[in-house]
């Protein structure tokens, strides 16, 4: 057998997204990807629909087709305006029916693309290089199947396998892109970037650890033999990945291990090749699941009791006047406008409470008077150093603070105008935790946090640091600059935050007569 010399990785993406409406998409049974339904008990969001009960029927849910096509505008999917429900024949004991009412040759949502930037070494998008087209092939809405459980209620081993069926029938939209990623990192950035998306549609709650994203990677090699032959594996599809560490692994595994495969058994791509596989997180490996099914082994026909849907130019418009600025947009203005870093500005927009009240601050500090490149710099450093501390002090995000926009642009202008120091930033900032709606001015002024300006003052507290550190005025004197910190403290001891510390240690080094400070 030749050897390998060359590889080049191909991955197609589906990713199955539970959507967060109300109720199942063909009941009216709740849905457990909700949040008002997250954590009922087993096989209780349940109703003759979901388990097939002789005489029940399916009843389209309105919300579910409106979010997916959300999703598909979003990633610039034609939306037809007909489109039907399909009968895909297998059989599971977690879903009831012994078929599962998707989508075939008339999806939701189809021939769409996104433009991916490349990923830098941190795995964030790097906007100063070329971008890469991804083709979304499809979008179409399916019913999800319930759930298998091989271990007893509350852990241990079980001789017998559990059904909870709270998950059937929950509206699950399945994206598949063409397989145009090279590069296991393009995958996991595009991957979050999705995930972004349709958490900021409010299309789905995207908690990862209760399944509400799941990725399936479709991974091959194309392979140039010592013999100048070119080959292409078998597609390897890996089932369920719900983490982008476990993504990134399986795609990494993949694409050393299907180069050795090849020497070994001969199979290259062609009809009844395909095969599924299972992520072991622990052991980093994959493992062999099934021949995977080509379309007709589905046995797919229109489903009799479910009409076509007609989307018209009407809705479909109303639909999309709801988009709001995606996140990735959004990223990158801050990058260029405010002249933050991609994980500065990554951090910010990474949930979109969290981004609107970035925005809604810095239009409170331009009405003050600042102008708008300084403004958004300004309002990340309060929301990325005080609001994301106080944020992981509770173990919340930043937008449960309960943090309303006037006041933190309040704050924020208090100290660009040189008002208070860090020190009463710091002290303020605690106060609207607790209190979102106090009023910074008065707050500053009642616990005695506005900078004095008065120059005799600011020479007593100065004079009190030098007697009280006479060694650090010394070494000060002889040029170790880095000896004022000591009394810059002293300084401010004495303030009790009614001094800014830049200028407290500007006055001492002017005052101790440091040439180069």
């Amino acid at each position: 057998m030749p050897e390998v010399v060359s590889v080049s990785l191909k991955v197609g993406l589906e990713v199955h997204v539970e959507l967060a409406t109300r109720s199942k998409v063909f009941s009216s049974a709740p849905n457990p990807a909700h949040p008002d339904h997250d954590g009922a008990g087993p096989n209780t969001l349940i109703d003759p629909t979901v388990l097939a009960l002789p005489g029940s029927l399916p009843i389209l849910n309105r919300a579910a087709v409106e979010r997916s096509i959300l999703v598909g505008l979003a990633l610039g999917c034609e939306i037809p305006q007909r489109t039907k429900w399909d009968r895909k024949s297998y059989f599971y004991p977690d879903l009831p029916k012994a078929y599962q009412i998707s989508q075939y040759d008339l999806p939701l949502c189809r021939d769409g693309a996104v433009d991916l930037p490349e990923a830098d070494a941190d795995g964030f998008p790097d906007f100063s290089k070329p971008t890469r087209r991804i083709r979304i092939i499809r979008a179409h809405l399916e019913e999800d199947a319930g759930k298998l459980l091989h271990e007893a209620p509350g852990g241990g081993a079980s001789d017998v396998t559990l059904v909870d069926y709270n998950r059937a029938g929950t509206p699950l939209l399945e994206i598949v892109t063409a397989p145009d990623f090279d590069s296991p990192q393009s995958v996991v950035l595009f991957a979050r970037m999705l995930r972004r998306t349709c958490r900021y549609l409010g299309a789905t709650e995207g908690v990862m650890q209760k399944g509400h994203m799941r990725f399936e990677p479709n991974i091959n090699c194309d392979l140039v033999l010592s013999d100048g032959r070119r080959v292409t594996t078998p597609i390897v599809e890996v089932k369920n990945l719900n983490s982008f560490k476990s993504l990134l692994g399986a795609i990494d595994y993949e694409m050393a291990y299907q180069p050795r495969r090849y020497p070994e058994d001969g199979r290259t791509m062609g009809p009844g090749e395909k095969t599924t596989r299972g992520w072991d997180d622990v052991r980093g490996v994959t493992f062999p699941q099934r021949e995977k099914e080509d379309a007709h082994d589905y046995r797919y026909f229109p489903d009799p009791d479910l009409p076509p849907v007609h989307v018209d130019a009407g809705w479909r418009d109303r639909i999309a006047a709801t988009l709001p600025e995606p996140a990735e947009r959004r990223l990158r203005r801050y990058i260029e406008r405010y002249d933050l870093k991609v994980k500065e500005a990554a951090a910010l927009v990474e949930e979109r409470p969290c981004s609107d009240l970035f925005e809604a601050v810095i239009r409170g500090i331009v009405d003050a008077g600042v102008r708008e490149e300084r403004a958004g710099k300004i309002a990340a450093n309060l929301l990325l150093q005080q609001a994301m501390k106080h944020a992981n002090e509770r173990g919340v995000q930043v937008h449960e603070l309960g943090l309303l926009p006037g006041p933190l642009a309040s704050l924020a202008v208090l100290r660009e105008q040189g008002r208070i120091g860090n020190q009463g930033v710091d002290s303020l900032f605690t106060v609207l935790v607790e209190q979102p709606d106090a009023v910074p001015d008065d707050l500053a002024r009642r616990m005695g946090l506005l900078i004095v300006r008065d120059q005799g003052a600011m020479d007593a507290w100065i004079e009190a640091a030098f007697a009280a550190h006479p060694k650090s005025v010394e070494d000060v004197r002889a040029g170790k600059v880095q000896a004022v910190g000591r009394l810059v403290g002293e300084v401010m001891k004495h303030a009790g935050g009614a001094a800014d510390a830049k200028s407290v240690r500007d006055e001492i080094l002017r005052k101790l007569t440091v040439v180069g400070q």
